[in-house]
């Protein structure tokens, strides 16, 4: 099985030495408020990605493992470092360590599986992405993060991410870059459009349905996507877009969402219960399903409903019913 898959283009706009800030996407999705309820501690995202920066000083405390299926370092499997940056961006966004400086991710207190699938070039197989999904759930990952993919439908693929699903795992999948903005056109990447995963578009800071973003009926959610500082390679923070920057928000936002049901709950939630809780957070945006799915990930929806019925929200004045 040696056909390929890979990062989806994806944008790098800035790197910078030195910051400190709370990422716009965070505040979009209304992260913040979500905080007082949970901050993911206990929870382990595997990140199927090009691997991290495993000393960066917002990461390095949130690492509790991982595995190399790449030939990077001679193939070995106890060197998962990147060398690319893709993966570093995502598993910012994802948790980020809330220490006082650089960013803070969506779960701060979230614990890192950094499972290294793609090498320095951002490609790999099929097979290692398949390797990878089976040591997240031996692992027992709680979530797996992939912002990757490929054109095609690889049936061993689809069965390893059924298998993870049984397993109570949730599986974020990017939607790919494809899109040309028209949601009567189709485009499709696997694994984000099998219907076991969660398939993430973008949206820009202002909600719009991102140009790039893939539109089939597979599609589940949005979320920022454009412009998104996260944390980068030597220590460094980098600003990037894609369906991929998408991605880690709603797979760090499960991981807050997992903590909080199952204490709320006083019971483990299955896979299914879970993806309800996540929908039920969104609102919608005036586009097609195709576009945005369900709607935007937005982690105070109970305010914004409070909202809705009485006054303007972000300018937009709605009638109560």
């Amino acid at each position: 099985m040696k056909k390929s898959v890979r990062l989806f283009p994806h944008q790098v706009e800035e790197v910078v030495m030195a910051i400190s800030e709370v990422p716009e996407g965070l505040e979009l999705i209304q992260t913040p408020y979500f905080w007082e309820k949970s901050k993911g501690k206990g929870m382990v995202v595997a990140i199927l990605d090009t691997g991290c920066d495993l000393e960066h000083p917002d990461l390095k405390d949130r690492i509790i493992g991982g595995r190399n299926f790449t030939d990077d370092d001679s193939g070995r499997a106890d060197l998962f470092k990147d060398y690319n940056g893709h993966g570093t961006h995502v598993a910012g966004t994802v948790a980020a360590t809330e220490n006082g400086t650089g960013v803070v991710g969506v779960a701060p207190e979230a614990s890192l599986l950094i499972v290294k699938v793609l090498d320095k070039n951002g490609s790999g197989t099929y097979d290692s992405v398949i390797q990878g999904i089976q040591y997240a759930v031996e692992q027992r990952a709680d979530i797996i993060s992939m912002s990757l993919g490929g054109p095609e439908d690889m049936p061993e693929l689809h069965q390893a991410i059924k298998e993870a699903v049984d397993q109570g795992i949730l599986v974020v999948c990017a939607a790919g870059n494809g899109g040309d903005g028209d949601p009567e056109t189709e485009e499709l990447d696997y694994p984000g459009c099998y219907n076991e995963v969660i398939s993430v578009g973008a949206v820009d800071f202002d909600r719009r349905s991102s140009r790039f973003s893939n539109s089939n009926n597979e599609l589940d959610l949005v979320a920022p996507g454009e412009k998104i500082r996260s944390t980068y390679l030597n220590g460094k923070y980098a600003t990037l877009s894609g369906t991929s920057m998408a991605t880690p928000h709603v797979s760090g936002a499960l991981a807050l969402l997992k903590q909080y049901a199952n204490e709320s709950f006083g019971r483990q939630l299955t896979e299914a219960e879970l993806y309800a809780q996540l929908i039920k957070r969104t609102i919608p945006l005036g586009y097609s399903p195709r576009l945005i799915g369900n709607g935007l990930l937005y982690l105070s929806v109970d305010r914004y409903l409070e909202q809705l019925a009485t006054e303007k929200i972000d300018g937009l004045y709605v009638k109560a019913e």
